[in-house]
């Protein structure tokens, strides 16, 4: 197995790296002067082509081509000088995307920019109480205003991310009560600072010390023009779809699963349990997962770097990435014994440096059954797999087929 990148990559390494070494240099800047220095670095990295790849320069992006190895390259760089790269967050990884697919001109003008530059701030609006995974299930309505130029939202969303700080929502609403299941929904875009609109912090158990991360969202008359909706009317579950492709790509990494399994090791020395044969088999064979995993993502990386089509493996990724992770969290939920049964002490767990001891575990724990739902539940997963990797006929009870 060849893992090197040729000449060309390492070549194109050395630039990065200097380009690293000169402009980020963030010393000991805090507050908003780091915040300021963090945006003009972003835009140094655009105008070196470095970030925001595919997005068009008219757009602020640095509009480079597809070049899979040149953009690892990339991430490893950025990564070990411990540099920002994107924004993160719904807006550069659903958004930006699934507008640059199906948005019209008039919406990546007004949105594209302000969003991969950190202004807007977009929360995902799909889910609703009794409507999570089967997403084509929203009862959230829209209705036309009377001279046809907005629409009129009122219901109800849950779990939204970044919620507290969110500018702007893209949604899913029922607009068409009549028609059948799938394609009664639209996709829209709104401002969530107007009336109407109410946002309430949902409490997690870990605490979070009031730094939210999902609110519930109300919506009274609220309003969004008919201009900003992504799509043809009714066939919102289809830019659903676009957008969660680009959500579930987003979600983990190899490095990212490698890195926690390291933090595992050093869990198990630091609870003295390193030497304990059933805590090294269980080790060994997450471990294995975890290789396996990473060779994987090797292989798609090859078939991407080649232009070849991987099949079904790539379907695979997400669910295995959740099932580790949850089994890492487990181990380290044995190890730590009755540290797990106590909150840390401090704001929702975590002091001014974040907790300290085992039980910096806890969020990782608990973390992990929400990374199960998140991007589409495993079982969801599972079907997806099944149907459109192996063949297997489509599964008639989610489906509401008879």
């Amino acid at each position: 197995m060849d893992l090197s990148y040729g000449e060309a990559a390492e070549a194109f390494r050395k630039d990065v790296r200097g380009f690293l070494k000169e402009y980020w240099q963030p010393g000991e800047r805090r507050g908003s002067e780091l915040r300021e220095f963090v945006r003009s670095f972003r835009r140094a990295g655009v105008e070196r082509g470095y970030l925001y790849r595919s997005v068009p320069k008219r757009y602020g992006g640095s509009e480079q081509p597809v070049d899979v190895i040149r953009a690892q390259v990339i991430r490893e760089e950025f990564a070990r000088a411990r540099a920002p790269m994107e924004v993160g967050g719904n807006g550069v990884n659903m958004t930006v995307p699934t507008l640059l697919e199906k948005g019209t001109e008039e919406q990546r003008e007004l949105f594209i920019r302000k969003t991969i530059e950190g202004d807007y701030i977009w929360g995902q609006g799909y889910s609703e109480p009794g409507s999570g995974s089967d997403l084509a299930s929203v009862r959230t309505k829209g209705e036309l205003s009377a001279d046809g130029t907005k629409w009129i939202i009122n219901g109800q969303k849950i779990w939204t991310s970044q919620g507290m700080q969110a500018t702007h929502m893209f949604m899913l609403v029922r607009t068409e009560p009549d028609a059948a299941k799938h394609d009664g929904i639209t996709y829209l875009l709104m401002d969530l600072n107007q009336p109407g609109i109410t946002r309430r912090p949902i409490r997690q158990m870990t605490g979070e010390g009031g730094n939210h991360t999902f609110c519930e969202f109300f919506f009274d008359n609220a309003e969004t023009p008919v201009s900003w909706q992504v799509g043809e009317r009714g066939q919102g579950w289809y830019v659903s779809r676009t957008t969660l492709k680009h959500e579930r790509a987003s979600i983990g990494s190899a490095d990212g699963l490698g890195n926690q399994f390291k933090k595992l090791v050093e869990l198990a020395r630091e609870m003295g349990r390193i030497g304990d044969p059933v805590v090294r088999d269980r080790l060994a064979e997450i471990e294995g997962r975890v290789l396996s995993h990473r060779y994987t993502s090797f292989r798609l990386f090859s078939c991407a770097a080649a232009g070849d089509d991987p099949g079904p493996v790539a379907l695979m990724m997400k669910l295995l990435l959740t099932e580790i992770g949850h089994d890492i969290a487990l181990l380290a939920q044995d190890l730590i014994g009755e540290a797990g049964m106590v909150e840390p002490e401090g704001a929702g767990g975590r002091g001014a440096r974040g907790p300290r001891g085992p039980n910096k575990w806890l969020d990782q724990i608990m973390g992990s059954l929400g990374n199960s739902i998140a991007g589409g539940a495993s079982n969801i997963q599972r079907n997806i797999i099944g149907e459109r990797g192996l063949g297997l006929p489509r599964d008639l009870a989610l489906s509401g087929e008879k």
